[in-house]
């Protein structure tokens, strides 16, 4: 097997080093958040870091880069305390690649790509239209993450919207059913396919 010791990893160029990291940690969820300026301009980018922190209450994470340039998502989900998560599918998956350009707080990124956004009575941060599985959230908690300046944003699910045929019987979301895409590394697009499920495991007994 190929080995990288610390110094080796610290040593190596900078898009192989970020290449390298941010694929080795495996399969991630590819979502888009969108948000809402307090002057009305709708804001949506591409997220690989969503991830389930509890389920009663139901809660979900993710991380945002450094405070160091301007960040639209953040200052957005801080000013009105909502947003929401969109999971990409594989019809769109090159518009949500695009998200990830920096673009100035004047401009959408709905109006830079052809995705289009759809408001729904409950919520006035705009939801990504066709997506499979649409998440309104409200903002909760955040958290420094010392190590290296990101923050970790906590919001609580409002209201969730999904694509009926994605729901079994038990309450799983069968993402497959819904083309739902995963993200490997930084920009990796692939449609996972569900294999099996386990049933719930107990000790054994010797």
């Amino acid at each position: 097997m190929k080995h990288y010791c610390k110094k080796e990893i610290d040593q190596l160029s900078h898009i192989f080093k970020i290449n390298l990291i941010n694929s080795c940690s495996g399969y991630k969820s590819a979502n888009l958040i969108g948000t809402v300026s307090e002057k009305g301009i709708t804001n949506v980018a591409v997220f690989s870091s969503v991830i389930h922190m509890g389920s009663a209450p139901p809660l979900f994470g993710f991380i945002l880069r450094p405070n160091t340039v301007p960040r639209n998502t953040y200052e957005n989900i801080k000013n009105t305390g909502i947003y929401t998560i969109n999971h990409i599918h594989e019809t769109i998956i090159s518009d949500a690649h695009h998200t990830s350009a920096k673009y100035s707080p004047e401009v959408s990124e709905f109006d830079m790509t052809s995705l289009e956004h759809e408001y729904k009575k409950e919520c006035k941060a705009p939801f990504v239209k066709g997506s499979p599985l649409q998440i309104a959230m409200e903002f909760k908690e955040e958290y420094l993450i010392k190590s290296n300046g990101t923050i970790l944003m906590i919001g609580e699910i409002q209201h969730l919207y999904f694509d009926g045929n994605m729901l079994e019987e038990d309450g799983f979301l069968n993402l497959s059913k819904g083309k739902v895409a995963t993200i490997n590394g930084l920009d990796g697009y692939a449609i996972p396919t569900l294999k099996e499920r386990q049933s719930y495991q107990r000790p054994k007994i010797t």
